[in-house]
C-alpha cells in the first residue's frame, strides 16, 4: 500500500526530469516540436479570448435597453433583412394617456416610464456649443427603469417631472464641453431655443464598439419637458416609448408581458381577432442574436485551432519516439530491475504531457501579453475559464499523442532492449 501511494509522486517526478532532459539535451528539436502546439494553443485562446470580449463589451454597451425590462413600442424589432414596414407604419404611437392607464393597472411591474428620443442635437452655453447630442424625455421612474448612473448632482424629482420644469442632466462630454473650468450645476444650457438648468452630470461612460448611444453625449429631460418642444412640431408625434421594468425571475417578466398585451388590446378597442397594434420588445431578443454569432465564430475558431493542435500533436509523437529510441537501453534496465509496464507506460504518458503543457503554456503566455495590445475601445482580457480550456486540449493533446510511443516503450523485450 505504501509503495503504491509513492508511485504516483515518482512517476511524476521522473517524468518532469525526462521532459527536462529532453528541453535542455536537444533544445532546437524539442522547441521547433513544441512549436505546433504553442501556435495551435495561442490560436485557441486568442480566438476565444477575442470573443469573449467582443461579447462583454458589446452585452456593456447594450445596457442601456435595461436589465428585465419590456418595452412597449409601435416598431418590433425583427433582425431580418427586408425589414416589412408597410405593416407597422400605421400603428398608433403610444402616449401618455396609455403610460397614465398601465400605470394605474398593471401589477407585474416594479417600476414603469414613459420616454421619447432624439439625436443629432446642439446644446448651448453662452459662446460655446456642443453637437451630436442625445436627447431623452424621461418620466420620473426612468432611472429606476434604465440605468442612469449620475456622477454630480440628482435625478428629477416628481414634482419637475410633473409641472414640466425646464431641468436637464448631461453627459460628461457635455459638461466639458461648456463648463471646462466651472462646476456645470445650477448652470444654465439652452436646446433649440429653450434654456434648462443643469441639476446633474453622468459619469464617464467612454467609447464603446458597437455605434450605441454614448450617456458621454446623452442628456436627460423631463418627458412634459420634451413635449414642449416637440409635441406640436411633428406630424407624426415624438414616438413615445413605454418601459415596464419586472421583477427578478424571467417568469415574471412573462406575466407582465401578458398583462400588458391584454390591458393595452383592451384600452385600443381590439378585437379577439385583430392582430396587435403595438409591439413588445425584450433586449432578450439581442442578447439571443449576439449569443448566436459568437456560437458560430467559437465552432469556426476551434475549428482553424485545431489544425494547429494537430500538427502540435505530431511534433509531440515525435518526440515521444525518438525519446523511446534513446532511452531503449534504460528501459530494459528498468524492467530487468523489476518495473512493470504500465510503469514504463505511465512515465511516457506523463512525460509527453509535461512537454504538450509546456508549448500550451507558452502559448497562452503569448495570449496574455497580447492583451496588453490596444484595440480601440476593446478591452482584450485572458479568464480563468480559457486558461483551463488552454490546459485541458494541451493535457489531451499530450496524451493523444504520447499514448503510442508509450505503449511501445511498454512492450519492449527486456532482454532485446539492453542489447540495443
Amino acid at each position: 500500500m505504501k509503495a503504491s501511494r509513492l508511485l504516483v509522486p515518482r512517476l511524476i517526478y521522473e517524468s518532469l526530469l525526462s521532459a527536462w532532459d529532453a528541453l535542455r539535451s536537444n533544445p532546437l528539436r524539442t522547441t521547433l516540436s513544441l512549436l505546433g502546439v504553442t501556435i495551435g494553443i495561442f490560436a485557441i485562446i486568442a480566438v476565444f479570448t477575442l470573443i469573449d470580449s467582443l461579447e462583454r463589451n458589446i452585452r456593456d454597451s447594450l445596457d442601456f435597453l435595461g436589465d428585465q425590462v419590456i418595452r412597449v413600442e409601435k416598431w418590433p424589432w425583427l433582425f431580418q433583412d427586408n425589414y416589412p414596414w408597410w405593416k407597422y407604419v400605421n400603428r398608433p404611437q403610444p402616449t401618455l394617456n396609455e403610460f397614465e392607464f398601465l400605470q394605474a393597472n398593471v401589477s407585474q411591474a416594479s417600476a414603469m416610464c414613459i420616454f421619447a428620443d432624439r439625436s443629432n442635437l446642439t446644446v448651448e452655453h453662452q459662446n460655446s456649443n456642443i453637437g451630436g447630442v442625445n436627447l431623452i424625455g424621461a418620466s420620473y421612474q426612468y432611472n429606476q427603469v434604465f440605468e442612469v448612473d449620475i456622477n454630480q448632482g440628482r435625478y428629477f424629482s416628481v414634482r419637475e417631472t410633473e409641472f414640466a420644469q425646464n431641468v436637464i442632466i448631461i453627459g460628461s462630454e457635455i459638461a466639458k464641453s461648456l463648463f471646462p473650468m466651472s462646476n456645470p450645476l445650477g448652470k444654465v444650457v439652452e436646446v433649440k431655443g429653450l434654456k434648462f438648468v443643469v441639476v446633474g452630470v453622468l459619469t464617464e461612460q467612454g467609447g464603446n464598439i458597437i455605434d450605441a448611444p454614448s450617456a458621454d453625449y446623452t442628456s436627460y429631460i423631463p418627458y412634459q419637458s420634451f413635449l414642449k418642444l416637440y409635441a406640436s412640431r411633428s406630424r407624426w408625434g415624438v414616438g413615445s416609448t413605454l418601459g415596464l421594468k419586472g421583477f427578478e425571475d424571467d417568469e415574471g417578466l412573462k406575466e407582465l408581458e401578458f398583462e400588458v398585451v391584454g390591458l393595452m388590446r383592451g384600452r385600443r378597442g381590439l378585437r379577439p381577432r385583430q392582430d396587435d397594434n403595438f409591439a413588445i420588445n425584450r433586449p432578450e431578443a439581442f442578447a439571443e442574436v449576439v449569443n448566436n454569432i459568437f456560437n458560430v465564430i467559437s465552432i469556426a475558431g476551434g475549428i482553424i485551432g485545431s489544425f494547429s493542435i494537430l500538427v502540435g500533436g505530431f511534433g509531440i509523437a515525435n518526440i515521444m519516439f525518438v525519446s523511446v529510441k534513446e532511452r531503449t537501453n534504460i528501459i530494459g534496465i528498468q524492467k530487468s530491475l523489476g518495473a512493470k509496464n504500465y510503469f514504463i507506460l505511465l512515465q511516457f504518458l506523463f512525460e509527453a504531457t509535461f512537454l504538450s503543457l509546456i508549448g500550451g503554456t507558452v502559448g497562452m503566455i503569448l495570449v496574455y501579453l497580447a492583451t496588453f495590445i490596444s484595440i480601440g475601445s476593446l478591452e482584450l482580457q485572458l479568464t480563468l475559464p480559457n486558461i483551463l480550456i488552454g490546459l485541458i486540449v494541451s493535457s489531451t493533446i499530450g496524451i493523444i499523442s504520447g499514448i503510442v510511443p508509450a505503449i511501445t516503450a511498454s512492450r519492449l523485450n527486456p532482454v532485446v532492449a539492453i542489447r540495443s
